[in-house]
Order: structure tokens, then sequence, then C-alpha cells
């Protein structure tokens, strides 16, 4: 596929929808502006230039959803993924890479928070054993989604083609601000205390040294992302190896701790010896403190339009991967009884550095050096994916038109980036990790609960509509009996924590209908915001791909795209 004269070599974007799109629509004499505006064709402005040195004018975001190349796996702003040689999609990948992308650092930060909530050894045990199961008929619920409304994208698609393009723009405005940058934060938080830890061995780390190491290795490995795709993506190839010798360590040495006779901690008696007696409240917030290890588990419905057969694949997937997941974390947890009593492990800042120092002596170093890679790689996971997210956010429209911009050599999406790097770095600052795993979780919760309402609302408004997938109606409404559950529950037990955050997601009301609804603004507000734009291009030296019409209908960057040129109606049985 060859790029188009002037544009950046390997860096194919889409300079030519709008003269596509106008054909289709017989060329109306409006068109939208870089600053969000809608403007009379043939005037000229000063507008931030493209890699071929023209304004690049975006289509209106609702003729599109942001893409699977959001997610991991999926370069988007950076270069394009290797195809298939024959064309065929992706099979047993998908099956199993839900499970990797699953299991990540959160099993090893998880444990200390669902047994602090819980009161006892069984209790949690039965929290994780739960959390599998409501996993299990959440992804059940996605899986109907998925085949109902065959677009990558997964809960922005299905929120914006059932509920509209606010409840679509608020979702899209909660993993920007919230779900991400606080899931990164985590994520850094921990690697500093694994790191920490063996250096004060009698003591929890300070948290000012926690906090600057945890800094250090987000802004490092920013620009590791803002250097080059390829060292981003080699990274995270090699340090998944660390979660998966961590966790087989882990449940190695219990399962030979088990046999030894090793599980008093375990016996009925001693697992339902409740130290506190947990309210209502406080096992919610155990739950929240568990659903942070499983989060990812909606992942292949961001790229639905690359299975084959997602009638059968996406269930094989759920029914393979949950309850393996769901074995793993179990399992790990039982080992940490092993070797650990409750009081020790509540009074450690790094479990498995604690059970690796009880269990595998001269070893011992072993697991702090494997949670660490881990934990290095989940923050490069998740720094990439969520600067694409904010790439294809702003690329329709719904953020700042800069965010879609990338490096003019580089190919890297530099603002959105360091947008991300910011975010995360402020949500550092306000508070402990425990805190903001129940902060992020209520989010992610709420998130999924609209969803899947989103089910039932699509029953009723469409029954006729075609469904490969179609669950039991007991499913949905049991998930979202729960559902219900948690969040009153949980908002009872932390009101500040989860009020915050229900706060933030509104202020994205105001956000769209001043920045995307309103489309007749002010020559005023163009000229300040294609200012800052120009301002922002000269300080990240970044530019608006441009490609050619072939490489629009595959995707920015050579990929199959998920993003229809005008909505497609949905199949009907």
């Amino acid at each position: 596929m060859r790029p188009s004269v002037g544009a950046v070599p390997g860096c194919e974007g889409r300079e030519r929808t709008d003269r596509r799109a106008d054909r289709q629509t017989g060329g109306g004499p409006d068109r939208r502006g870089s600053a969000g505006s809608w403007e009379k064709a043939g005037q000229r402005h000063d507008r931030p230039y493209t890699a071929a040195g023209r304004a690049r004018e975006p289509r209106p975001y609702a003729l599109a959803f942001p893409g699977s190349w959001t997610r991991p796996g999926h370069l988007g702003a950076g270069g394009a993924q290797e195809r298939d040689r024959a064309g065929e999609r992706l099979h047993h990948h998908h099956r199993w890479g839900l499970l990797g992308n699953i299991i990540g650092s959160g099993i090893f930060i998880s444990p200390k928070g669902v047994l602090e909530h819980s009161g006892s050894v069984g209790l949690a045990l039965f929290v994780w054993v739960l959390g599998g199961g409501v996993t299990a008929l959440g992804s059940l619920c996605y899986a109907e989604l998925g085949v109902a409304i065959p677009k990558s994208g997964g809960d922005y698609a299905y929120v914006t083609e059932i509920f509209g393009g606010l409840a679509g723009f608020l979702l899209l405005w909660s993993a920007v601000l919230i779900m991400y940058p606080t899931s990164l934060a985590v994520i850094s938080m921990t690697f500093s205390n694994y790191v920490l830890q063996p250096v004060f061995p009698n003591c929890i780390p300070p948290a000012t040294a926690s906090r600057v190491l945890s800094m250090a290795c987000l802004m490092l490995l920013t620009w590791v992302n803002s250097s080059s795709v390829r060292w981003a993506t080699r990274i995270q190839d090699i340090f998944t190896g660390g979660k998966l010798l961590a966790l087989a360590l882990i449940i190695g040495v219990g399962f030979v701790q088990f046999f030894q006779g090793h599980f008093e901690e375990l016996r009925p008696t001693n697992a339902f010896t409740f130290w506190m007696t947990p309210s209502v409240g406080h096992l919610a917030l155990a739950f929240l403190q568990g659903s942070f290890a499983f989060s990812g588990w909606n992942f292949l419905n961001y790229v639905t339009e690359e299975l084959v057969d997602p009638r059968k694949n996406l269930p094989r997937a759920i029914f393979i991967s949950i309850p393996l997941v769901t074995f793993v974390y179990t399992f790990t947890n039982v080992a940490y009884f092993t070797a650990m009593s409750p009081q020790e492990l509540l009074s450690s800042n790094a479990v498995a550095v604690t059970f690796g120092e009880k269990l595998l002596g001269y070893f011992a170093w072993v697991m702090p050096v494997s949670v660490a890679l881990s934990t290095f790689g989940g923050i490069n996971g998740y720094l990439f994916t969520s600067s694409r997210l904010c790439f294809s956010g702003a690329r329709e429209g719904h953020l700042p038109s800069l965010l879609a911009m990338i490096h003019v050599r580089r190919c890297t999406p530099i603002p959105a980036l360091l947008v991300c790097c910011g975010a995360t770095a402020v949500i550092m600052l306000v508070g402990d990790t425990y805190t903001l795993i129940n902060y992020v979780s209520f989010i992610n919760y709420l998130c999924y609960g609209v969803t899947i309402l989103g089910l039932l609302v699509l029953r009723w408004r469409r029954p006729a509509l075609h469904r490969p997938i179609k669950v039991n109606l007991l499913i949905p409404v049991a998930y979202l009996v729960f559902w219900a559950f948690l969040l009153v529950f949980s908002f009872i037990s932390e009101p500040m924590v989860c009020g915050v955050g229900v706060i933030i997601i509104l202020t994205g009301v105001p956000i769209f209908f001043l920045g995307v609804f309103w489309r007749s603004k002010p020559k005023c507000v163009h000229r300040l915001t294609e200012s800052m734009t120009r301002w922002g291009q000269e300080l990240c030296f970044v530019v608006y791909p441009q490609g050619s019409l072939e490489e629009e209908e595959n995707g920015p960057m050579g990929q199959p795209s998920p993003m229809p040129i005008t909505d497609k109606p949905l199949k009907t049985q």
C-alpha cells in the first residue's frame, strides 16, 4: 500500500476520509474544522498541520467508534501490527489471549485488601471464587452483546449504540480520567513496593521513596513509548514472563506445603474464625478489592470483528479462561496461607516477598524480581493502551484534537502519552493503593452494569434483532442484582471515594455539550484552540497522520478497521 505524497513514512493515516464522506452524502456545504466547529466549505483558516502540511478535517464523531487498535496488541497510532500472511483472522490467540489479559499484577496486590475486609481466611477464599462466578456471568452477557452488535470497541460501542452519544462519551471520559490513570497508579505503586521491600525488610518502605520510584518508572516507560512502538511491544513480550514465573512458583511451592501438612489456617475450624465481624459494606469492599485482579475479562469484545465465528469462540474463550483464572487466583491465596498466618499477610506490604522469604531461603530474591518484572510490564501495557484510547477518542472528536497527533518520525502519540502520564502522576499523590483500588473498581463496575443493563434495553426495544448468542434472562438479571448490591453498599462504606468518582464522571456532561455537541462556536474559541494546538505541535513535534483511501478502509495503520464509514443497520432475525 503506497503512502500519499507528503505523508510521514510509516505513519499512514486518514486524510481523504472527508472527501469520500462528501461523495457518499452528496457533498454537503458544511465540513467540520479542526477545532470541532462546522464551517462553510471553501473558507480558509489557520489550522493545525497534517503530515503533508494541510489541515486535517475529522469526520463527525457519530460516524465511528474507537476501534480495537486501542487495546493491547493493536498498535494503532504507532505502527501496524503484523498481519497474518494468509489474511486469516486470529483464532486460538484470542481464546488464550483472554486468559493472559486477565491474569496480571492484580493478584499480587489484592489478596491483602480482600482478607482485610473479609475478616477470615475462609470468607476471603469464598470472595475469590465468587469473583470468578460473577465475572463469568458478566462475560456471557458481553458475549451476547458482542455478536448482536458486531462492532469492535467493547463497552463504548455498545453503550453508544444503545443509549446514544452522551452515554458513550461519559464512558470514554471515565476511562481516560479514572479507569486507566488509577490502574496505572496502583500498578506503579505496587512496582515500587516490591522493589523497595527487600531494601526495608523490617518495615514498610517510606511513602516518599515509594512515590518517587513509581513516578520515575512511569516517566521512563512514557519516554520508551514515546520513542519507539517496537521498544514498547518488546518490553511487553519480555516482561510478561515475570507474572507467569511468580504465580507458577507460588502455586507449586504452595502445593508442596499443603501435601507436607502445612495447612493449619485452612482447616474449617480456623478458616472461619473471625477476628472481626464483617458488615455487608465490608463484604462489598472485599469484592471490589478482588475484582481488580479480574480486570480485563471483557478484552475479546474490543476485537469482536477479528474473531473467527464469535458465536462459538466467544463462549469457548469464556468457559476456558474464567475457570482457569479463578483456579489460579484461589490457589495462589491457598498457597499464601500455607506459609503465613492472616496477621502476617495483613502486616506485609508485599505479600509475595514475604511468602518467598519464609519458604525460598537463598532464592527468596526470585519473588520480588519476578513480581517487579510483572508490574513493570503491566505499567507499560496500561500506558500503551490508555494512550491509544486517548488517540482514538480525539480522532473521533471527543477529545482535544492535539491528542490525535503523532510524532513526525517516531509515529508515536506523544501528546496522548503525556496526558496519561500526567493524570497518573496526579492520582498517585492523592491516595494509597487500596483506596485507589476501591475507587477504580467502583467505576469499572458502574460501567459494566450500565453496559449489561443495555442488553435488557436492547431485548425490549429490538426483540427481532439477530442474536447468534442469546443468554437466559436470569443471567443479566442476577448480575444486575449483585451489581446494585455492590454499588449501594460500597457507596455507603466509602462515600467519599465513590462520590468523587461519580462527580468526575458527571463533569463530562457539560464537557460533551460544550466541546462535542455545540458545533457553532464563536471564532475566538476556534482561534484559541487552534493556537493552543499549534503550540502543542511545536512542543511535541507532532502532526496529524495522513494516508490513502485504501488505508482508511483498512484502519489507520493498515489494520482491519472496526469503524464503519456509515452506521450499518444491525441484522434482524
